[in-house]
C-alpha cells in the first residue's frame, strides 16, 4: 500500500511560468532605461543583428541591436568605447538569460569622445594626412565656389551674403546633413563628388571648396571627426577650407583641410577677396607704377642729355667720312687700271727676257749630233790606228800560223764592218736619202701621219733643215715642202 505524500503549501510552477514571470517582472520594473558601460564582445551577424555586452567594474550586461534599429542607433558600437545605451530589459527564456534590447547609442560624455578623437588624430597624423607639404594654395580669384553644408540654416546664407558683398561669384551647394545618423557618410561623399567633377563638364568644377556648419556641442560636431570624412578632405585635389563650429571648436577635418576658418563667414572671406580691396590695391599699384615710370623716364632723359653733350658733331663726322669715302673710291677707280697696266708691262718684259726655247733645243740637238759624228769618226780612226799598232806588234810577236789566223779574223771583221757600214743610217743618208721628224723630234714614216701646215725637220747627211708641209693626208695626196 502506497504511503501518502506529505502535503505542502509551497506553490509549484513550471519552467515556462517562471521564465514568463521573470520576463514580465523585468520589463514591468525597468521599462525603458539608459545604461552606461564599455562595449565588449561586439559581433555583427550576417542577419544584420549586432550582439555585444556592456561592462563596468562590477558586472556585465548582454545587449542586442536588431537589424531594424541599426540604421537609427546614432553610432556603430566599437569594442573599448564607453557608451550610453537606451532600450528595454528583456529575458530570453531558452537560455535563462536577460539582455538589453538597444535602440539608441551615444558616447558616454565628452571625455570618452575626446579620447577617441585624439586616438584617431594620432593615427592619421602618423600616416602623414596632416603634413604641411600636402596643403594646397588657395586660388587668388576663384570663378566657382563649392559649399558643402546644410541647405537650411544661417550658414549658407552667411556665405552667400559675404561672397555677394565682397566679389560676386558662382556658388554650388551640395546639401548634406551636418549631424546625426549618416551625416559623416554624406559629407565624405559630397567632398569626393566635387573632386570627381571634370573641368569643362555640364556642371562647372569648383575652384575651391568650403565645408561649413554652425556651432554645437562636441556630439553635434562628431560627423566632422569621422575618419572617412577626414580622409576624403585630405585626398581632395581641390583646395578645401573647413569652417566647422565656432572659433574655439576644433575638429579633425580642420587638420586635413588646406585652410581652417574660425566661422563660415570667415571662410567666405578667405575664399574670395573683397572687390573694393582689389580695386584699391590695383589703384595703389598703378599709381606706384606710373610714378616709377615717370622717375625712370626722367633719369633716362637726364642721362640722354648728358650723353648728347658728350657726343661729337655727328653731321660733320658723317660729311668728313663721306668725303673720305669719295676720295678713296676715286683713287681706287684709277689705281686698278694702272695696276693692270703695270702688271702687263712687267709680264711683257719678262717674256722678252726669256730665251727662244725651241731654237735653244734645236741648237743643242744639232751640237749633240755633230759631236756624235765627230766622236764616231775619231773612234773609228782610233780603232784603225790601234789595229795597225796591234798588227805590227802581233806581227813581230806571233809566228806565221798565228798571223795567218789573225789575217783571217781581220778579213772577217772587215767584211762584217763593211756590211754594217752599208746598213748604217749615215751611209743611207750619204746615198741621197733623208730622215723626217716632226717639231717634237718624233720620226715621221708615212705621209698620212704628216698633218697639213705642220712644221717638220728634214735631216740629210751633212745637216738638217726645217720645212712646212702643204696638201692633204694620205698616200695619193700631192704636196710640196717649203724649205
Amino acid at each position: 500500500m502506497d504511503e501518502p505524500r506529505p502535503v505542502s503549501n509551497t506553490p509549484e510552477y513550471t519552467v515556462s511560468e517562471i521564465s514568463g514571470a521573470v520576463k514580465r517582472t523585468l520589463e514591468t520594473t525597468f521599462g525603458r532605461i539608459r545604461v552606461r558601460g564599455e562595449v565588449t564582445e561586439m559581433k555583427r551577424y550576417p542577419s544584420g543583428h549586432i550582439y555585444f555586452s556592456l561592462k563596468d567594474e562590477g558586472g556585465k550586461l548582454a545587449a542586442v541591436a536588431w537589424k531594424s534599429v541599426v540604421p537609427r542607433l546614432g553610432m556603430v558600437p566599437e569594442n573599448g568605447v564607453e557608451v550610453i545605451a537606451t532600450g528595454k530589459i528583456s529575458a530570453y527564456g531558452d537560455r535563462s538569460s536577460y539582455q538589453l534590447m538597444v535602440d539608441r547609442l551615444e558616447y558616454a560624455g565628452a571625455g570618452a569622445l575626446l579620447a577617441r578623437i585624439e586616438a584617431l588624430r594620432v593615427k592619421l597624423a602618423a600616416e602623414g594626412l596632416f603634413d604641411a607639404d600636402r596643403k594646397k594654395p588657395l586660388p587668388v580669384l576663384p570663378l566657382v565656389i563649392g559649399v558643402i553644408s546644410s541647405e537650411r540654416g544661417a550658414v549658407i546664407q552667411d556665405i552667400r551674403t559675404t561672397i555677394a558683398r565682397r566679389f560676386p561669384r558662382q556658388i554650388l551647394l551640395w546639401p548634406v546633413p551636418v549631424q546625426g545618423d549618416g551625416a559623416a557618410e554624406k559629407i565624405a561623399a559630397a567632398i569626393r563628388g566635387f573632386d570627381a567633377m571634370k573641368p569643362g563638364g555640364p556642371v562647372p568644377r569648383p575652384d575651391v571648396l568650403i565645408v561649413a556648419r554652425g556651432g554645437g556641442s562636441l556630439e553635434d560636431l562628431m560627423a566632422f571627426n569621422d575618419e572617412d570624412v577626414v580622409r576624403a578632405a585630405a585626398g581632395c585635389s581641390i583646395p578645401l577650407i573647413s569652417a566647422v563650429g565656432h572659433e574655439t571648436d576644433t575638429t579633425l577635418i580642420d587638420f586635413a583641410s588646406d585652410r581652417r576658418a574660425p566661422t563660415p563667414t570667415a571662410a567666405a572671406e578667405m575664399a574670395i577677396p573683397a572687390r573694393a580691396d582689389l580695386l584699391a590695391d590695383l589703384a595703389q599699384k598703378s599709381a606706384r607704377l606710373l610714378g616709377g615710370l615717370n622717375r625712370l623716364m626722367q633719369e633716362r632723359r637726364l642721362g640722354l642729355s648728358r650723353a648728347e653733350r658728350g657726343l661729337p658733331d655727328l653731321p660733320a663726322l658723317v660729311g668728313t667720312a663721306r668725303q673720305r669715302l669719295d676720295d678713296r673710291g676715286e683713287r681706287l677707280r684709277m689705281a686698278l687700271p694702272n695696276l693692270v697696266l703695270a702688271r702687263r708691262s712687267a709680264l711683257e718684259r719678262a717674256v722678252r727676257g726669256l730665251p727662244d726655247l725651241p731654237a735653244l733645243v734645236r741648237t743643242r740637238r744639232d751640237a749633240l749630233l755633230l759631236a756624235g759624228t765627230q766622236l764616231g769618226g775619231a773612234l773609228r780612226q782610233s780603232v784603225a790606228m790601234t789595229h795597225t799598232r796591234a798588227g805590227r806588234v802581233l806581227a813581230r810577236l806571233m809566228d806565221a800560223p798565228l798571223r795567218a789566223a789573225l789575217r783571217e779574223a781581220r778579213a772577217r771583221l772587215e767584211g762584217t764592218a763593211a756590211r754594217l757600214e752599208s746598213v748604217s743610217p749615215e751611209a743611207v743618208l750619204k746615198r741621197g736619202y733623208a730622215l723626217v721628224f716632226d717639231a717634237g723630234g718624233r720620226p715621221l714614216t708615212t705621209a698620212e701621219a704628216t698633218p697639213k701646215g705642220a712644221g717638220i725637220r728634214v735631216r740629210f747627211a751633212d745637216g738638217e733643215v726645217r720645212a712646212v708641209t702643204e696638201g692633204g693626208k694620205g698616200p695619193t695626196s700631192q704636196g710640196r715642202l717649203d724649205l
